[in-house]
């Protein structure tokens, strides 16, 4: 019979020799080097993207950012709408689309949607851009948050009828001009034929007096107090509906600034063509787009016109040192 005490004194069990301790405590140690030679290799794997891209672990519960994007970039909201009207026209849904990739390229960081944004969406936003038929439908909590955000200072971008709605003395109070629904005070499709007005606010750096196919605006309300400032005016075209309006001059891309009591400086840029979607690639079009967006959010005018990716790291679909591709961030 086994001594028990003897098994105690000595550390086995009955039944289980020295030689066989021996060898499950060389293969718990096996084990543990293995553990931890897999972890320095994930760690090694993972490790320059952990750390070395700027931003990582940024977002909400260490959240990563998406690849290509750049973490201390202008922050944007755009508030798009469903389109409507025919093909090619008012194509809101893939404006945001669209827009949502450009200004990620151009080192913005964007956000976006189809619905009137929230106090939680404009709390670190710095422009909002709004490409959405007649958004000045707005209830008086909507109103509320907009009128929050304008007194800290957010800026707008308005784009052809977002302006539109029952009451054009609001949407006037938050971007300086507004356009009454139901009214006809438009022209419908026409050749829209510019006259820059003040050629040396750097906003309208690459833009000339061009014609593009699309439609203006008249009959609008104006805000006062400041008035606006005028960058192009348009000669209202002879179209059906433009009727006694016809060789009219009419504002049709301004900037505007004010202070409400109590509140900081604001900004809004408005350019009320749009109507046609393929005019948002024109050259001219686009960058002037780009510095005014900028200009709004109170940031260097060229700042999303001038921006450099960083150099793509290695190893993650590229070599060393190559910029994005053309396509996009991680194409």
């Amino acid at each position: 019979m086994t001594n028990r005490r003897n098994c105690a004194r000595t550390g086995t069990e009955p039944g289980l020799s020295t030689s066989t301790g021996g060898t499950a405590r060389k293969l718990l140690k096996v084990w543990i080097l293995r553990l931890v030679l897999g972890a320095l290799v994930l760690l090694f794997l993972v490790g320059p993207y952990a750390w070395a891209q700027p931003g990582r672990g940024a977002g909400p519960e260490a959240t990563p950012l998406p690849q290509g994007q750049n973490p201390n970039g202008m922050h944007i909201f755009i508030w798009a709408g469903l389109k409507s009207h025919g093909l090619g026209q008012h194509d809101y849904p893939q404006f945001l689309a669209d827009w949502s990739k450009l200004l990620t390229e151009h080192g913005a960081v964007v956000d976006g949607a189809l619905h009137t944004p929230s106090s939680a969406d404009l709390e670190h936003t710095d422009v909002v851009v709004i490409y959405k038929g007649d958004a000045g439908y707005l209830s008086d909590s909507e109103k509320a948050t907009l009128n929050a955000y304008v007194k800290r200072g957010g800026g707008f971008v308005e784009l052809h009828d977002s302006l539109c709605g029952p009451d054009p003395a609001y949407f006037a109070s938050l971007v300086g001009g507004g356009k009454r629904h139901g009214v006809v005070n438009y022209t419908l499709d026409a050749p829209i034929h510019y006259d820059i007005v003040d050629k040396s606010n750097p906003i309208m750096k690459d833009m000339s007096d061009i014609t593009i196919y699309d439609e203006a605006f008249f009959l609008m309300t104006w805000a006062q107090n400041p008035p606006i400032h005028v960058l192009a005016n348009v000669v209202i075209p002879p179209t059906r509906s433009a009727g006694d309006h016809k060789g009219e001059v009419a504002p049709q891309m301004w900037t505007w600034e004010r202070t409400v009591p109590g509140g900081q400086p604001a900004r809004a840029f408005v350019w009320m063509q749009g109507h046609t979607y393929a005019n948002f690639t024109n050259y001219e079009i686009e960058r002037t787009l780009l510095r005014g967006i900028a200009w709004a959010g109170k940031k260097p005018v060229d700042e999303l016109v001038d921006y450099v990716p960083p150099a793509r790291p290695a190893g993650r679909g590229g070599m060393p040192g190559m910029p994005p591709p053309p396509g996009g961030p991680g194409q």
